[in-house]
């Protein structure tokens, strides 16, 4: 409780770090926003080019290269989400180290900040590609509003993770290094660019183990086959997400003294 009426104090000033990060980032650049959705959809290019004429019939989706661009826009723009907040998060502190010793304010408002950047960088996206999926009468219909609890586990998940490995990296340094190599290996652990059937058989249990590959199949299956998602398969992401928020919130409350210290 005494969190959230610090952030509700505090508001002011992360509206004004989220609505100032996007002007240094957007603002000064000819095409604004535009490279929100420009530098995934120059990734999805290379991988449609790829993985939908190299690998040729390998893929379900191939026969019509329009439903693996869908697909592929939705992994990726997904997992953009998750590798924005967590990657930030891991490293806020640190980013932030001369303000936190400058400044007296809640330390929770920095991983807020991040949470808020990335989901206004989403929700732009994201967007754009809705519209698409409207334009060309792909839309998924009502199972679209499945994503909401999709991205809700999703964002729980993040953040706990996030923040407790913020925490770490202020103590040790290599945390950030060893991220960075964890990030590039989750994503191809992850059915994003390759669909899970592809897989052999005796695989497919253990990448499920994985809650992004439970996630991101998620979605796929709202946005690419319309239809709602197997909630029963959610049950693991959503504990884990409640589990993994508990350890960053409690790791954060623990050493949130200590931070300056080691900064």
């Amino acid at each position: 409780m005494n969190s959230l009426c610090g952030l509700w104090h505090y508001r002011g000033f992360i509206l004004g770090s989220v609505r100032r990060e996007f002007q240094i980032k957007y603002l000064n650049s000819l095409l604004g926003a535009c490279w929100a959705f420009l530098n995934p959809l120059a990734m999805i290019l290379i991988y449609t080019v790829i993985f939908s004429q190299v690998m040729q019939g390998r893929l379900p989706a191939n026969d019509n290269p329009l439903s693996y661009s869908f697909y592929l826009c939705t992994g990726i723009l997904v997992w953009g989400l998750f590798s924005d907040v967590v990657g930030r998060a891991q490293s806020v502190f640190i980013e932030y180290a001369n303000l936190l010793k400058k400044l007296q304010f809640p330390r929770i408002c920095l991983p807020v900040i991040v949470v808020a950047n990335a989901l206004l960088h989403f929700v732009i996206v994201f967007g754009l590609f809705t519209f698409v999926l409207i334009v060309t009468n792909s839309f998924p219909g009502w199972p679209y509003i499945a994503l909401l609890p999709v991205l809700l586990i999703q964002l729980l998940f993040s953040i706990g993770l996030g923040i407790g490995l913020g925490v770490l990296n202020v103590f040790f340094r290599d945390v950030g290094q060893f991220f960075g190599i964890g990030l590039q290996l989750w994503f191809w652990c992850t059915p994003i660019v390759y669909p899970l059937s592809m897989l052999p058989e005796r695989v497919q249990p253990w990448l499920m183990l994985n809650p992004m590959a439970r996630i991101i199949e998620a979605d796929h299956q709202i946005i690419v086959a319309g239809e709602w998602p197997n909630w029963g398969d959610l049950l693991l992401p959503a504990l884990l997400a409640l589990l993994v928020c508990w350890w960053g919130m409690r790791t954060f409350k623990t050493h949130s003294a200590e931070m300056v210290d080691e900064l």
